[in-house]
């Protein structure tokens, strides 16, 4: 419900929007107050709160401010006076005691008053109302009146000349002001999450309390934690649910409706069974019942030592305050009523904007003293937030209470007499957004509806904001909006039109007919067509076209539907052109980059696999065991299985002219056609290098220098050469930078020791050793490239363990046995080629 405009002279709008808010608040905080002193429902405390307001002669929101301790600044009537008539404040329009007569008031400045919040709290006492039959009360400079904690109880007048009592005790010892910030910061809450969050805050500085726990009691008889502050998520698992155990304070609490107070670390760890890791944390605790709930709440202290008789008092009303906060959380709204009020609300909840269907609330006399609302839009909102069927059951004094002191309220009343609608002249409110307010404009309707009222309300942007929003559309979109009425001619156009086209704005805008005229040659039939179809026959319109510009050729939209009479011919044409340069040279920009890659990727294709037939063709693979030198080897190359490059690892296996063989196992830094070139030169020289006779260290030593100046000059590589003699079979072998050959012997696989010898290419000096050992009947000999044990998240020691595992394991005397062995090795998703040479040395007589 939006509040009426300002005084005009008295403050600027926006002063009047905060004093607005400011009411709303007060009578929210006095309510929960009043909810959590006496356990009444919202309406009760609302109840009370006006017919001490009436009693007392003041406005609600100055009962209100006088409930919560504060400065109300009532009116006073001189003494001599007496009592007299008084008009009804705006709080009270409606009820039947605009007759009763004025009690002298006078209140002194930022003194709690007694009753109300300090009637029952600890630190204060009860003061009984000033009694007529008792005669004058001799006079205090400063008098303060004294409201009875009953809210029906009036007053009874002093005589003429009489001063009213004054306070009965020193305001210095009163420990009301502390406990009447909590139960209004009470009122807030809404979940016992948020009540232990409330609770930490308020105690933190008056008991020291350095965390809150509340516990609600199972049917079981067990625990469940409903709130916590101050604990960890951890702590808080931990005692989510606590069993039906012995020891522990909070259900002992509520099995003998008696607080505990655990001030004796060492002794209260005998007893009971303690919160915390370590149990240490929190040096004392206090654990106290909620009057008529089966909840327990616990106030934690690191602090050691008991708690002040003061500090047990005020932690024992702090509890009693949260007994009917905490029952308000499982008490419904009042219901709506039935049939009617739910037929409505069916539609309401179909509906934009903010409604309600309010049923007014009578006095005793008839008059409407509230509304109850019975039915509303979801989007309509109150001054604290709530929101659409939130509101249902609630009152419209408690959801707006400026309303009660504006003129709306007045319209409310002679629209339910008369029957007549009301609708109201733009007002200003101040909406809740995001946790704060914002000044927005609204427009009010009012209409009866059987017995009850709808109210309306329509917000209204100011022009100046719709129309930046506007402009910031077609500026960030880069469109311009449009709009020809045809029988006229007229055309209107936006500013951002004339910088789509380009076009100077002193030129003017263009019918729509011309509008192709402005496009390329080549783009002029298609805007024809679709702009005649347009115009003629009320067909939308969604045409890309070109424009040559001074800056060059622009990539344009025109997007327009038609406006057609009753006859159904169009009158008018509006719609947008919009620029799509960029975008558009964005895509070019991909397709070219799109055929890049797929001529990158078919000249690629096309070298691996002239790539895979030269390796094919330099390195032909046997279908069969090899016989060499009364050696039967195995050879396998597996090429990589991702990406689309050929690898530079090979092998040699060959009988030599004197009966002896050679075997070799390389690898080429690199993939591709040089690999492949590099990898065949290595090859072939290396095998013609020790056929002419050179020993295994001068071919290392030569291999190296001439691949120092191939055509590659960083380019590497690491091989193993291995030369039987199978008189005495002795092996000598020497590597250059490459993973040792494995001997699998009588069930043991032993690495062979690698002689000296660097990576080929790496330096113009290398230095290459030679090593000899002896194979035996039934031995087997492993030569490989690292594609067969590197992975890239170890090293390559832990992929020589895992081969020489497998090797044991998957040992057979059969041929291609080489298959199972490399697939419990190798990985998937391969990186790297792998070539493999398996020799075996057949037993005695085989």
């Amino acid at each position: 419900m939006a509040p009426a405009g300002a005084a005009p002279g008295r403050r600027s709008e926006l002063e009047r929007l905060r004093d607005l808010a400011a009411p709303s608040a007060v009578l929210e905080r006095a309510k929960g107050a009043v909810m959590a002193l006496t356990g009444c429902s919202a309406e009760a405390a609302h109840e009370k709160l006006l017919g001490r307001a009436r009693a007392g002669g003041r406005t609600l929101i100055e009962e209100c401010r006088i409930t919560l301790g504060g400065d109300s600044s009532p009116r006073t009537v001189p003494a001599q006076e007496g009592p007299r008539p008084r008009p009804r404040t705006p709080d009270e329009r409606g009820t039947s005691v605009s007759d009763q007569p004025d009690a002298p008031v006078s209140h002194e400045p930022d003194t709690p008053v007694p009753g109300g919040l300090n009637a029952d709290v600890p630190g204060g006492r009860d003061v009984p109302a000033p009694d007529a039959s008792a005669g004058p009360v001799p006079a205090t400079p400063d008098t303060t009146v004294l409201a009875t904690s009953d809210a029906s109880a009036t007053p009874t007048p002093a005589p003429p000349g009489a001063p009213l009592p004054g306070p009965t005790r020193d305001p210095a010892d009163d420990a009301s002001a502390p406990l009447g910030r909590v139960g209004a910061a009470l009122a807030g809450v809404r979940t016992p999450q948020e009540l232990a969050g409330c609770l930490l805050e308020h105690l933190a500085g008056t008991v020291g309390a350095d965390a809150v726990m509340i516990f609600a009691r199972l049917p079981a008889d067990g625990l469940e934690l409903v709130g916590h502050a101050g604990i960890d998520a951890t702590l808080a698992a931990q005692w989510g649910h606590v069993p039906p155990l012995t020891g522990v304070a909070a259900l002992e609490t509520l099995r003998t409706r008696e607080a505990r107070w655990l001030e004796d670390l060492p002794a209260d760890r005998k007893r009971f069974l303690l919160i915390g890791n370590p149990p240490e944390r929190w040096r004392s605790r206090a654990w106290l019942p909620v009057d008529a709930a089966e909840i327990s709440i616990g106030v934690l202290r690191t602090h050691p030592g008991p708690f002040t008789p003061r500090a047990r008092d005020h932690l024992r009303a702090v509890v009693r305050l949260c007994a009917s906060r905490l029952r308000a959380f499982d008490a419904a709204p009042q219901p709506a009523a039935e049939g009617f009020a739910q037929t409505v609300q069916t539609v309401l909840d179909t509906l934009p904007g903010a409604a309600m269907l309010l049923t007014p609330l009578r006095a005793p006399s008839g008059d409407v003293e509230d509304y109850r609302i019975d039915a509303v839009t979801p989007e309509a909102v109150d001054v604290v937030g709530r929101t659409g069927r939130e509101l249902v059951g609630l009152r419209i004094l408690e959801c707006w209470p400026p309303i009660a002191d504006e003129s709306l309220w007045q319209r409310c009343q002679d629209v339910l007499g008369a029957g007549k609608p009301y609708e109201g002249e733009p007002l200003a409110h101040q909406d809740v957004v995001a946790g704060g307010s914002e000044p927005s404009t609204y427009s009010v309707r009012v209409a009866r509806l059987g017995e009850g009222l709808v109210v309306s309300w329509v917000r209204h942007d100011p022009p100046d904001r719709q129309e930046q929003r506007l402009a910031d559309v077609q500026r960030l979109g880069n469109l311009g909006w449009a709009s020809w009425n045809l029988p006229t001619g007229d055309v209107t156009w936006a500013d951002q039109v004339f910088t789509v086209l380009d076009r100077d704005p002193a030129d003017g805008p263009v019918r729509i007919s011309d509008l192709p005229g402005l496009a390329v040659p080549e783009d002029v039939p298609v805007l024809t067509r679709a702009i005649r179809a347009l115009v003629h026959e009320g067909r939308p319109a969604d045409v890309p076209f070109r424009i040559r510009t001074a800056r060059g050729v622009r990539h344009l939209r025109t997007v327009a539907e038609a406006v057609a009479d009753l006859h159904g011919t169009p009158v008018e044409v509006h719609g947008f052109l919009q620029d799509l340069t960029a975008r558009r040279n964005a895509e070019l920009a991909l397709v070219e980059s799109e055929q890049e890659n797929l001529t990158q990727h078919g000249a690629l294709q096309a070298e691996r696999a002239l790539a895979a037939r030269l390796q094919h063709a330099l390195l032909p693979l046997p279908d069969k065991p090899l016989q060499l030198a009364g050696l039967r080897v195995e050879v396998t190359y597996l090429p990589a299985q991702s990406g689309i490059h050929v690898g530079g690892d090979w092998y040699s296996a060959i009988e030599l002219p004197d009966g002896t063989a050679l075997f070799v196992v390389g690898d080429v830094a690199g993939h591709g056609m040089d690999a492949v070139a590099t990898m065949a030169q290595l090859r072939f020289t290396a095998k013609g290098m020790v056929i002419t006779g050179s020993s295994l260290t001068g071919a290392l030593s030569r291999l190296n220098t001439l691949l120092l100046h191939s055509r590659d000059p960083h380019g590497t590589a690491t091989m193993v050469l291995a030369h039987y003699h199978p008189d005495e079979r002795r092996l000598v072998w020497a590597q250059a930078g490459h993973p040792p050959p494995l001997r699998l012997r009588a069930g043991e696989v032993q690495r062979l020791g690698r002689p000296g010898g660097m990576l080929l290419g790496a330096s113009t000096t290398p230095v290459f050793e030679q090593a000899e050992t002896r194979l035996e009947p039934g031995d087997r000999l492993l030569l490989y490239t690292d594609g067969l044990v590197e992975r890239a998240s170890e090293v390559i020691d832990l992929g020589i363990e895992r081969l020489a595992r497998a090797l044991v394991t998957h040992h057979t005397e059969e041929p291609g046995s080489l298959g199972p062995l490399l697939a419990a090795v190798l990985e998937e998703d391969r990186r790297d080629d792998v070539c493999v040479v398996d020799i075996r040395v057949p037993t005695d007589g085989a």
